[in-house]
């Protein structure tokens, strides 16, 4: 591997090539998930380049094919509740890494490639350069497993135009090249990435998702002309709902706050949501069993009271 120097350790790669720091997360049998040594190892090195006057950018890709990352490393954060532990620890780290590439004094590019969801968005859309390809899918899926949109992610989705980001928030839907660089995920796609598939959807989208009552919104969906919305609100009653509605007034919160504000909202809900019981069923029936049958903490939406959502909050 070229380079002026390169250090590897916990599956990150990182060195200087004419100029450029280079960061390469090195876990593709896992799609590069997060661990949190690889979280603290990326936020040395930014720190390292920014500090050196030879580098003038920085690049993040990941190695293997199948993408750059598929998110923080879920199964560590469950064991981590499971034995007892504060998830508090991997989760601030993981949210102020992802505060200093969105405020990194240099540029930082990042080459979003494959799968790039969750914590994967978070290394990466918060950059000054975010590059798709064709067969990029970018995705915040978070509510399938018992937690929220995180990592600061609700800067982008609070803003998305025809309440998009709160469809794809709620449902944990992911997106194409294309619709990504439409909604503000990422500025370019190298290659061709064919046709946007989420503004044909956009009416129906914005009257279903309107106003902050889950509820309200999954009732809509489910009784709505378009076949589509109707799908849609069969899927989000399978989505936790304690995360259902807790996403919602954490998207609803988020354009009132600034950027560290945001840190200490997503730090309050995320350590709240993993240290209760939905976050190790939903990692347990996607990941570790595989069953695909979660038995979430509340039967619907319609049994999440306000004060559970509210006690996720910072005070």
């Amino acid at each position: 591997m070229r380079g002026q120097a390169m250090a590897e350790e916990n599956f990150v790669a990182v060195w200087a090539d004419g100029g450029v720091g280079r960061i390469r997360l090195n876990r593709p049998q896992a799609i590069n998930a997060l661990n949190l040594d690889m979280i603290e190892t990326l936020r040395r090195a930014l720190d390292d380049f920014a500090d050196d006057p030879r580098v003038v950018r920085v690049l993040l890709d990941g190695a293997g094919e199948r993408g750059l990352c598929s998110g923080a490393d879920v199964r560590q954060l469950r064991q981590i509740v499971l034995d007892g532990g504060d998830p508090g620890e991997f989760l601030a780290a993981e949210y102020t890494l992802d505060h200093h590439i969105a405020t990194y004094p240099k540029p930082y590019a990042a080459m979003m490639d494959g799968i790039t969801m969750g914590g994967g968005l978070g290394v990466s859309a918060h950059g000054s350069e975010r590059v798709v390809t064709p067969r990029s899918t970018l995705g915040m899926p978070e509510t399938g497993i018992g937690l929220f949109p995180d990592v600061l992610m609700s800067r982008f989705l609070c803003r998305m135009p025809d309440e998009i980001g709160t469809h794809l928030a709620l449902t944990g839907m992911s997106v194409g090249a294309a619709d990504a660089v439409w909604l503000g995920l990422a500025d370019r796609c190298e290659g061709d990435p064919g046709p946007a598939v989420l503004p044909a959807q956009a009416e129906w989208i914005a009257e279903c998702y309107e106003g902050g009552d889950a509820v309200q919104i999954v009732a809509r969906l489910e009784n709505h002309v378009n076949p589509q919305a109707r799908e849609t609100g069969a899927l989000l009653r399978s989505r936790c709902p304690l995360s259902v509605a807790v996403t919602l007034a954490a998207l609803r919160r988020a354009p009132g706050l600034s950027l560290d504000e945001l840190v200490a909202q997503d730090l309050s809900v995320g350590t709240a949501l993993a240290a209760g019981p939905d976050f190790a069923e939903g990692v347990r029936a996607q990941l570790v069993d595989r069953d695909k049958n979660p038995h979430w903490s509340h039967a619907r939406i319609e049994d999440v009271t306000a004060s559970e959502v509210a006690a996720c909050f910072p005070a």
